[in-house]
């Protein structure tokens, strides 16, 4: 089965004029809370996101992340195929785990243990 898009997630200096810039481009309606703002891109989608200001570096980025069964095992795959781990497998505050990788082009992708 194929693993979905399930989440993205936009980098920033500052949070306040980035959730204000994506509100008024595309309407999104935006939770803020303690770390990030959640973003609502619509209710019928399932597809969730937010808008973090990590306070170092990478500062401006944007990911996406796509949902997998077994993350580590996951992570073994893209090495196999040539790429190569950024952010080992860390716990999410809401349960799960999420990692980074690069692609063999130099491309940032995110995975979320489902």
């Amino acid at each position: 089965m194929p693993n979905p898009v399930v989440h993205f997630e936009i980098g920033c200096r500052d949070r306040e004029k980035t959730v204000a810039f994506y509100q008024k481009l595309f309407d999104w309606t935006m939770q803020p809370n303690d770390i990030a703002t959640e973003i609502v891109t619509a209710p019928e989608h399932p597809v969730t996101g937010h808008i973090v200001s990590l306070g170092h570096e990478p500062h401006h980025y944007t990911q996406f992340y796509v949902e997998v069964q077994d993350l580590s095992a996951s992570l073994e795959k893209a090495e196999s195929l040539g790429g190569k781990i950024l952010v080992p497998p860390i716990p999410r505050p809401n349960g799960g785990r999420f990692a980074w990788f690069r692609d063999p082009e130099g491309n940032t992708v995110g995975l979320i243990e489902a």
